[in-house]
Formats: C-alpha cells, structure tokens, sequence
C-alpha cells in the first residue's frame, strides 16, 4: 500500500537489504519505491514451477481403467493409474446445470489430506448436478452426453476432449502434461561418512531391514526421482522446510479455434493474454508489491484462477479452483488438424486451425476444473456466477466519488477538505482515513491528539449525507496493553510459525501477530469488533477499508508470509494462501452487516482477493504511479477484475505515488468518473492534490466530470442491480457486446459501461484527440455531450481537448439519469430523472431503470421498482414490471431528450391512466434532438409519451 515504516532497534529485511534502524522513519521514496523483481520469485526460484515447466509435450503417463467406471445419474468416476510410479488416482467427471462440466482428480490413497476451500467459501454451494448419459465405448474412448454438449475420454494415454455443438471447445492432457505430485514418505538420509564401526554396524542391519521394506512397497509404488527443492527450498536468507514434501498439480488445457484468452488477474497487463514462451508464466499469488512493473506476468495482490477463451463462434471458460500459488503457460499456435484425427473430423478444406494452448500448475491441491459452455460471454459470466456468486447491490453513496489520501492529518484537516468540495462545488461521498488516524497503528482505535472528537466528525460529515472510511488491516501490535491483540492471543486465534508458536512479523505497527481468518470462529470474533462497543468512536456512516491482507509482512519471503506457517486447522500457508485476503474482508463485511442486524447495506474496499471477493468487497488494482503508463493500464486491469464477477473495481485516481501534473490528473478523473469504483488516493509523500487545489481550468473540468458521474448513478445503479442477478461484468470489454466482431477482440483502451454506453478514455500525454472503435455493422452511435453521429464497425480520430471525454451512447437505447447537482448522492434520493432516449436506424429504443430505497436490503424483499422503456412508431412507453407492495418512491420524470429523431413532431402528448395532456417541446434540426420538458409523471407509473 505504501512505503515500509520500521520501528526502533530492529533488523529488517527489506529490499534485498538488512537494515538496522533507531527511532520510527520512512524509507525514502526515490531510492527503495520502484520495484525491486530481485525480491519476488520467478519460476526459476520455485522448485515446483520449474518441474513442470520442464515437462515436454508427448504422450502422457497416466491412464484410465474403463473397467473400473462407476456411473452415477449425474457423474462418472474411474481408477486413473501414474505408470511410472504405479500410484493410483480417482478420476470424477461431473456434469452440472447451465451446460458446465466439472472434472476433479485426486490421489486415492494419500497419506494426507489435501487442502480445499470449503463449500460456502469459494463455492457457494454444492453445485447442481445435471443427468450425464454414457454413450458407450468406441476403442480406447468412452462418450458422456449432457444436452447439445458431450465429453470424450480417451483412457490410455489419459486425455479429455469436451464438445461443444459437435465443435471441440476445450481439451485436457492433449499434450500429455498431467503431473500430479503424489504424498510419500521423507526419504532418510544418507549416513555420514564419519560414523565409528559400532554405528555402521548398525546403520547396516537398519538399512537392510530398510531395504527389506522398500523392496515389499517398491511393488505397490515406486518411487519417483527425487529432485532438488522438493522437501527444502531457499529463497535468498529464507529456507522453505517441507514437511509434506512435494504435492504440486499440473496439467495442460487447450482451446482449438481460439486466439485470444482473458482473464486470471491480478496482472497489470494487456487485456488479452500474452504467449509467456519467451517470459514467466502468468503468476498467481497473493503479494504485496508497490509501484509494479507494467505488461508482465508477475503476481500482484489478488488472484482468480479464471480463464475465459473467445472466438467469433463462442465464449468458454475455465476455472481452476485451487488456493495455492499458481502458475499458467499460454501458448498460441496453428495447431495440425491431426491432432485431432482420432476424433470427429470437424475441419473440412484447411488442415490448420487456430489454438491457443495453456499449462496450469499449482503448488498443492487437487485437480478441480470447472469448465463452462457459454455459449456467449453473458453465458458464461451467469455459469461463473452460480459458482461462486454475485456482487451485491451496493449501496448508492459507494459508487459515487470517493475522496482519500494517506493521510488526512486531524479533524481539522478533514473538515476544510469537506468544506473545499462544498465552496468549489464538488459533490463527493466519501472521505477516507489511512493508518495515521489509529493510536499508534492500533486498529480499531484512534489517536486521541489528532482525532479528539470522532463522533462528532462524523455527524458533521454526515449531516451532508456523506460517510467516511477508515483503514482496518489484518496485522495487529504485538503490545499487551492493546486489547484486540492480547484478545487474538489469549484466545489463541493467531497464525502460527512452523514449530506452533504465534508467529512474529513486521508490519507498520513493528511487531505484529495476524489472526487466522480461515477459522470461522476467528472471523466471527473479528466482526464483533465493529460493533459501536468495540470500535469506540465509530458510527453507522462509518465504513471499512481492509488493506495489506495478502498478508504483507515486511521481513517475510517476498513480503509476506512465509509458506510453512501453520494455521489452526492445521494447514500450511502455501496450501491456502490465495485465499487468506479474502477471509479477512468477508469478515469485515460481515461485522459491518451486523451493526444494523443485516439490515443496511455496507461497504469494504479489499486489496487482496480471491474468487468469491465480489460477495463482499469492493477491489481497487493496489500501489500505481502518477504515470500516463499508470492511467493507461488501468482500464484493462479492471476489464479483466470485472471478466471474472469482480465488477465493483477501480484504480486510484491520479496515482498512488509520485507527483502527477495538472493534465494528468485531470484526464486520471475523466476516466475514473466512468470506472466502477471511483477514488481519488495518494501517498503521504505526495504533494496535496484534491481537485479544488488544481489551476481554474483543471479544477473546471474535473468538477465537470465528477458531475457527469453523479447524473449517470441511477445507470449505473441499475447496471449493478442486474448484474447481481446474472454475474454480467459492468465495465465490458467491447467483444462482450459483440461477441461476433474479430476487430473488438484485442482492444482494451474502448470499453463498454453495460450495453448502452462507449467510453474511451485519453491517456496519453498532449493527445487532443483520440481514436475511437465503434463496433456493430449498421450500429449507430451519439455523442453523449454534442450528440454527433457515428456509424458502427469503423474507427474515427475523434477530438478530445482537455475539457472532454469521449462518451458514446449506443442507437437503441435509453440512458436514465439525474442531472441536478447535489453535494452527495444521498441528497438525490428524490431528485426528478431525464431519459435520454438515442434512436438506432430503425427509431427505435429500449431501457430500464431500477429504484429502491438505495440503503437497505429490503429490495431483496421485493421492496423495489423495476421499470422497462420502449420507443418505437413514434411513442415512448413507459411499462413497471416491479413494484413492491407497498413500495413508493417521491422520484418523477422532469425530462425526455430524444436523439437521432429526424423530424421536429408538431405535438407531443402524454396519455396516462386515461387522461392526455400536451407537453412543451423544444426541436434542434441541426442536432435532430428533441426535449420534453416536465412531463410530471411519477416514475413509478405506467404511461406513453406520443410524437405526433
């Protein structure tokens, strides 16, 4: 999150150096924040990765016995035989709802159990099973059918094919990468050369009896080379002991007819994934690394070990549910049609097709691969989505601005920023407090000299409808004197090191211990400490921000925890540690939930996450810089969050570190003002740079664009509501909405927000212009600012002076909107609305708006109001599909602004429960816009607005 602070006395490892430090300071800015790649592994300083990265393709050792098939109505399990070392697995291929596959192997006879996150955690339910019929065997192959789709598993040598419609759409083990690292026992070491008579003796008869045994179990298995790193492994003055010795998993997943695959974040990359055969595989592990490296594959602070692969015929996708470090190859080829040729012959003419080929492997686990269908992208983001959930509908003042910095002094501080943003007329919700506010880094607590008065900061701040957030980490102070630590301890709730004692790390208070968030009853005691009882001077507008629970841990193997600390259930670190930040911000949100007895919603910004995060926290991409480059790679980092369900994700405006100019601060708000989560952060270090403090100009535009964003809530709010129900990314890639349009597939600098509106953000120094796609043949596209015309599936220079963003609204849909300026979202509860109505070629437009009470969880409950709008034969209808038993709402229809409308109509009337009344209209010829002013309708009503 920010640069390392050391306490007094202390030897820390940082940086690659030991440093020994007298009295708190602050590590200097330009000498140790850049990122050092000397302290984070690569795959050559990870044994397991380098043991399958040195598989070569060829015919796979594993096989299947079709005599030892077991069918069940909705699965198939078999024997699966290693048979160089003669170790058995159990093979299980599942067939679940919404056209997915499920296909787990795990070792028979393991000596120990192997970690996997429990159901309710990651998956949110036993998944549904569907009927898998078998299909009989042909030779070495044996079909499974489960609706249009079908799976062909080939026995010996072991391989998977799935069928999608008769077209091969995923294969599993075709190029004979399965490796699955089976448990055994240490083997003994060899006796020293320097034993006395008398103990070679002995040493003699034991390893004849040794031998004796070894002999009788080298029948049942045999054993595999031993290699280095496989039961100890240091990396620079760490030493990783193994105690369960080496129990990595890997296979290889091909995708024929593809080109371009998405997804596993977190990586601050290009949208599309590279080819990683000139580079490290794309990593998966949860680390703490400040001012990152741009278009490489190295771990950062979150990982979902989701894949989505697209080609102009279908979206499929792949989920690797695993929590260990994970690692994944891509490899993109033109793959012979005989790779295929001892299955359905599927290509006709070209004997070449495209395919993207991949290699998973983790650290620990279980082979468990989810593979979904599609067939369109909104397919598989609802098949993804019924597997690990939804994001919830967050409350209106969350997605609306948001104002932080590390860090606001004191309450004095606070109150002339909230002032600021009312005298210079800036609307914001949310003003955030980072570590300096607590009592000496203390969670939960706050320091007394700066913040003598918390409450009544907060009932000020509130008074404007507006909250505030404080940082809450999982690392707590190792002093007996500060209550939720030697609670932690007492209790025995912290992680151990791996001799079992509470283990001791670096973080900003100093010493720290960190609770075990993956045992329910810790996380339960965690929550309690949000309640107005524990967390003194907190208050029902006060909301959460969980940072550095990856876990970071300053003095740690690439800062953060070591991989063979114990947790309470019994596991390893490197077993579970991808989901440890998200324990810790599930926690957090339950706590929240619990102040109002789960009645108000809540709000938890994470920076480590996991598959699952979207259920209960918001994600921002980490410790950027105030860098063009920085903006730039912001947009695909949070398309790729919102491809794997984390829709509700942003990056810091204007940079974490460094010093951004006027320009670049001012184009960092232009394009956070159409991203999901939007704030504004900056580094202690950092000059102050809340907008008001910016040059006339600068301070114009962006208040202009903050204001955009505020008019645009009820949009996205609605956007957020059905994405809760269906799992649809927000920010969408532009081949999300057309799926069939090959020129949209590499493009991550046009985005779309949901299906109505294309924003393409200018993130290059000195641009006065931009070059925009726009997608779809006979598509039609305005200009949300002049209403200009664009025509579909062409890209235009289009101009965007400082003062502009270029913002499309796609032909054939309604946009609703606020366009009062108000200081909060809270203070627009009741304000009227605008529909913005862009015809397509044929006049024709459809929309929807979702209201509800935007706090509360009662729409749940059917408290809510759901209304579907229409234009077509000159009449906008307005139709309620929902409105909740006695649900009402103060909210009404002040405009109409009709676009594309070729001629001015010589009426306009409103018909309504019978009644018609003529409405006052104003006609521009040279844009075709149409307004109709104050139609006066409740928006909870059905009515028809007639051109005539």
């Amino acid at each position: 999150m920010r640069s390392r602070m050391v306490a007094a006395s202390d030897t820390v490892f940082f940086s690659g150096h030991t440093m020994k430090v007298a009295g708190f300071f602050l590590l200097g800015l330009a000498s140790v924040f850049s990122v050092q790649r000397d302290n984070f592994r690569t795959c050559d300083n990870v044994g397991f990765c380098k043991r399958h990265r040195a598989l070569e393709p060829g015919t796979s050792s594993y096989a299947a016995s079709a005599s030892s098939m077991k069918l069940n109505p909705t699965s198939v399990s078999l024997d699966v035989l290693e048979k160089k070392s003669d170790v058995k697995f159990t093979l299980t291929i599942f067939g679940l709802k919404d056209n997915t596959f499920r296909i787990r192997l795990e070792e028979k006879d393991a000596m120990r159990k192997r970690y996997e996150p429990p159901v309710g955690d990651v998956l949110i339910k036993v998944p549904e099973g569907e009927e898998l019929k078998y299909n009989g065997q042909s030779g070495n192959q044996l079909t499974f059918n489960k609706g249009t789709s079908r799976v062909v598993l080939t026995t010996e040598p072991l391989r998977i094919d799935v069928y999608s419609d008769d077209d091969p759409v995923i294969s599993i083990n075709s190029q004979g990468l399965l490796k699955f690292e089976h448990t055994r026992p240490k083997p003994e070491a060899p006796p020293a050369e320097n034993q006395d008579e008398e103990n070679k003796e002995e040493a003699q008869e034991g390893e004849e009896e040794q031998q004796k045994e070894e002999e009788v179990k080298e029948e049942e298995v045999k054993a595999e080379p031993e290699e280095p790193d496989m039961w100890e492994e240091t990396f620079k003055s760490h030493t990783d002991s193994k105690p369960f010795g080496p129990t990595s998993i890997g296979v290889d997943i091909s995708f024929p007819g593809v080109e371009h695959v998405y997804g596993i974040p977190e990586h601050a990359d290009s949208l599309a994934l590279k080819t990683t055969k000139t580079t490290d595989p794309y990593r998966l592990y949860n680390l703490d690394v400040f001012e990152y490296d741009l278009y490489n594959p190295m771990a950062l602070y979150g990982a979902v070990p989701l894949m989505l692969a697209h080609n102009e015929k279908r979206t499929v996708g792949v989920f690797w549910l695993n929590a260990a470090e994970t690692w994944v190859d891509i490899s993109s080829n033109v793959a012979d049609k005989s790779i295929f040729s001892n299955l359905a012959d599927f290509v006709t003419g070209n004997n070449e097709i495209p395919q993207t080929d991949t290699h998973w492997f983790s650290e620990s686990g279980v082979i468990d691969v989810f593979l979904m269908l599609g067939p369109g992208p909104k397919d598989v983001f609802r098949q993804y989505a019924a597997l690990t959930g939804t994001t919830p509908l967050p409350p209106l003042f969350s997605i609306s601005y948001h104002q932080c910095r590390w860090n606001y002094n004191d309450q004095d501080d606070v109150r002339t920023v909230d002032e600021n943003f009312d005298k210079f007329d800036i609307p914001y919700d949310v003003i955030w407090l980072d570590i300096e506010h607590t009592d000496g880094k203390r969670y939960f607590t706050w320091d007394a000299a700066k913040f003598p008065n918390s409450i009544e900061m907060l009932r000020n701040i509130s008074s404007k409808g507006r909250k505030m957030v404080t940082i809450v980490d999982p690392h707590l102070k190792r002093d007996d004197n500060y209550k939720v630590f030697a609670e932690a301890r007492d209790k025995g709730l912290l992680i151990k090191n791996k001799d079992g004692g509470d283990f001791d790390g670096w973080c900003w208070p100093g010493s720290s211990g960190w609770p075990d968030f993956l045992e329910k009853h810790v996380r339960d005691w965690w929550a309690d400490k949000f309640s107005a009882s524990e967390y003194v001077g907190s208050a029902p507008n006060l909301y959460v921000w969980n940072d550095m629970n990856e876990p970071s841990v300053f003095n740690a193997p690439e800062i953060t925890v070591n991989r063979d600390i114990k947790h309470l259930g019994g596991w390893e670190n490197r077993e579970v540690h991808n989901i440890y930040g998200m324990y810790v911000h599930e926690a957090t949100m339950d706590g929240l939930l619990k102040r109002t007895n789960y009645q108000e919603r809540a709000f938890v910004l994470t920076r480590a996450f996991f598959a699952g995060t979207q259920r209960t926290a918001a994600v921002w991409t980490g410790d950027n810089m105030g860098e063009w480059s920085h903006l730039k790679i912001s947009n695909p980092m949070i398309m790729s969050l919102n491809l794997v369900g984390i829709t509700f994700s942003g990056a810091d405006v204007g940079g974490f570190f460094r010093n951004p100019d006027n320009e670049l601060v001012t184009r960092w708000y232009q394009a956070g003002a159409f991203q999901p989560f939007f704030r504004a952060h900056a580094h202690l270090d950092t000059k102050r740079r809340e907008p008001y403090l910016l040059p006339d100009e600068n301070v114009k535009v962006i208040r202009e664009a903050i204001r955009a964003r505020y008019t645009y809530l009820p949009y996205w709010y609605t956007e957020f509501f059905t994405s809760e129900k269906d799992g649809a990314a927000v920010m969408r890639p532009l081949w999300v909405e057309f799926p069939k349009e090959k020129a949209t597939f590499g493009i991550d600098d046009n985005y779309m927000i949901g299906s109505a509106l294309l924003v393409r953000p200018v993130t290059d120094q000195g641009a006065t212009n931009a070059n925009v796609y726009f997608p779809g043949a006979g598509e039609v596209w305005y200009d949300v600012e002049t209403y200009q015309t664009y025509k579909g599936q062409q890209e235009v220079n289009v101009q965007a002076p400082l003062s502009k963003i270029p913002v499309y609204q796609k032909g054939g849909t309604i946009i609703p909107r606020k366009m009062r300026p108000r200081r909060s979202s809270t203070l627009m509860f009741d304000d009227p609305f605008t529909l913005v109505v862009a015809l397509d070629p044929k006049q024709e437009a459809n929309g929807q708006l979702f209201i509800d009470d935007y706090r509360t969880f009662k729409y749940r409950d059917g408290a809510y109001g759901f209304i579907k709008y229409s234009f077509t034969s000159h009449k906008l209808h307005s139709n309620v599909e929902h409105q909740g038993s006695g649900f009402t709402t103060k909210e009404w229809l002040e405009r109409v602004i009709v676009v594309g409308l070729p001629h001015e109509p010589r009426k306009v009337t409103l018909h309504q429960s019978g009644q018609t009344k003529e409405l006052i209209f104003t006609y521009d010829s040279t844009t075709h816009v149409l307004i109709i002013r104050k139609p006066g309708v409740n928006i909870l009503q059905n009515w028809t607005i007639s051109l005539h």
